[in-house]
């Protein structure tokens, strides 16, 4: 069965259709790759999944629940889209790390929050924050930052920066882990690093979706490729068949152009 099952989900914004009833899955352990030209899409879909944006028509699952469905008003309570976001963890292409917080305070917030409100915090606050801190530190050291942790956001690199934020998004053990042009923000020296963690993520089997504009990235680490243009989804497959034996012009017309630099 099928992790993420995105089904028929079109979005608008005033007159303007940005998504035209996009429709994938994505298994277990997968990594799935977005590309396309700015303006198709690829944005709107991942803030969708994230419940950052509510879609006009279809139906989000995730591991056979149902989390949203336009036809079903018991699927978009407001009240209970916090909990729905915890299945999608997000590292957007601006960092959005706390400034007051260091490294490590930044990954232990959201963990830190939940428990807050769960019954017995209080007795035994203590321990439950000595867990998180454990938790959060052995994520920085997973991301070669052990010796960053007590550093603030402006202290560190922008590619620190976003492995701090993949960090955080991983602390709250989503089912999968979203990235939206991760490296965009980023100098080409430190475009590197990140793209090693998230190869590295791929490796140990996370599952994710990657908005990108790294096609050499996409191709050796990704399973599958959506490209996407004007909404749609006009090709998606194997991620080294779509990238490197394109079948619609309008794929071949959009990776020609990193094939020229």
């Amino acid at each position: 069965m099928a992790i993420l099952e995105v089904h028929n989900i079109e979005k608008s914004f005033g007159d303007t259709k940005v998504l035209k009833n996009i429709d994938f899955t994505l298994e277990q352990g997968q990594a799935l790759a977005i590309i396309g030209s700015s303006g198709s899409g690829k944005t709107t879909l991942l803030r969708c999944l994230n419940f950052l944006e509510r879609p006009d028509k279809g139906r989000i699952v995730v591991q056979g629940e149902t989390l949203f469905d336009a036809d079903d008003p018991d699927t978009m309570k407001e009240k209970d889209v916090r909990m729905k976001r915890l299945h999608f963890g997000m590292v957007f292409q601006s960092f959005n790390l706390f400034p007051q917080y260091t490294a490590l305070e930044n990954v232990m917030l959201a963990n830190q929050l939940l428990e807050k409100e769960k019954p017995g915090f209080k007795d035994n606050k203590k321990e439950i924050y000595a867990q998180i801190e454990e938790n959060a530190r052995e994520l920085l050291e997973k991301m070669g930052l052990s010796d960053r942790a007590n550093h603030y956001p402006h202290q560190l690199s922008g590619g620190q920066q976003q492995r701090v934020a993949i960090a955080r998004a991983l602390a709250l053990c989503p089912d999968i882990l979203c990235f939206d042009e991760p490296t965009s923000a980023l100098d080409p020296e430190l475009t590197g690093e990140v793209l090693k963690v998230i190869r590295s993520l791929a490796d140990q089997k996370t599952t994710m979706v990657i908005v990108t504009h790294e096609m050499a990235f996409a191709r050796d680490v990704a399973d599958q490729v959506i490209f996407m243009d004007d909404g749609i989804i006009l090709e998606q497959g194997d991620a080294r068949q779509v990238i490197e034996h394109p079948t619609q012009e309008r794929t071949k017309q959009f990776l020609s152009r990193f094939a020229e630099k």
